[in-house]
């Protein structure tokens, strides 16, 4: 009950509910989509889904301005790498929400005359600009743990010792291969935030991937991607410490 209060407390975490639910429809959606005996649940469970998807673009009203405050932060960072990246996001970011605000204003007739399925492209276009920009984000954070790892004497050990239990697949299969993943996977679980918000980013990527036709996956794809960014964002505001420190 706590955690539910924390979640629902929260603008944040009452979106990543509802997110979640929503992505959890679609991919029910797609697994019953054959099955006859389920038209009446499937009906049911699309319109969640439009209603939940409605309430998340109302819930956003208020996130263009949040992300020029934060490209303003952000642009202040004494890392110049972190700075350009997360202010790209940041910018990116708010215009997706600019464009999502008009097409939440076209729907409930507060403006009109708008060519809704352009508003919609171009949301997605922002969008997935911010999502490469925070897996540019992601892979420099990655390159910096690895490189602090290949420096720790002890982990040097450690990882010759583990080369040499084995080293006909070392040698034979692809050089360094072995290392260089016994290097990732080490420096992953050593920040995990690290690791979350990746993978996190990585689901998301496919959403306007498909929505764009860059990438057509399905919606079984999509919706399961979806679902698995969401817990990871509902777990981050549940336990703010796996939230990645910028």
């Amino acid at each position: 009950m706590d955690a539910a209060g924390k979640l629902l407390n929260q603008s944040q975490g009452r979106d990543r509910v509802f997110r979640a639910t929503q992505y959890a429809c679609a991919l029910s959606i797609y697994l019953l989509r054959n099955t006859s005996q389920r038209k009446e649940l499937v009906a049911k469970l699309k319109s969640l889904e439009a209603s939940l998807s409605a309430g998340r673009k109302l819930f956003r009203l208020g996130n263009t301005v949040n992300s020029i405050e934060a490209a303003k932060r952000t642009v202040q960072l004494p890392d110049r790498v972190l700075s350009l990246c997360l202010t790209a996001a940041n910018v990116n970011r708010a215009l997706y929400f600019l464009c999502d605000n008009a097409l939440w204003a076209q729907n409930v007739r507060l403006i009109s005359h708008i060519d809704k399925e352009r508003w919609s492209l171009n949301a997605s276009r922002f969008y997935l600009v911010s999502l490469v920009m925070n897996l540019t984000t992601d892979l420099y954070f990655i390159v910096q743990l690895m490189t602090q790892k290949a420096r720790d004497k002890h982990f040097r050990r450690k990882m010759e010792s583990h080369l040499s239990e084995c080293p006909e697949v070392a040698e034979v299969v692809v050089p360094r291969l072995d290392a260089f993943l016994f290097l990732l996977l080490a420096s992953l679980r050593s920040d995990p935030t690290v690791a979350l918000d990746t993978l996190k980013n990585i689901c998301d990527l496919f959403i306007p991937l498909d929505k764009l036709g860059i990438y057509k996956s399905n919606a079984g794809v999509v919706g399961f991607c979806g679902l698995v960014s969401s817990l990871i964002g509902l777990l981050t505001v549940l336990h703010p410490k796996l939230k990645i420190k910028t």
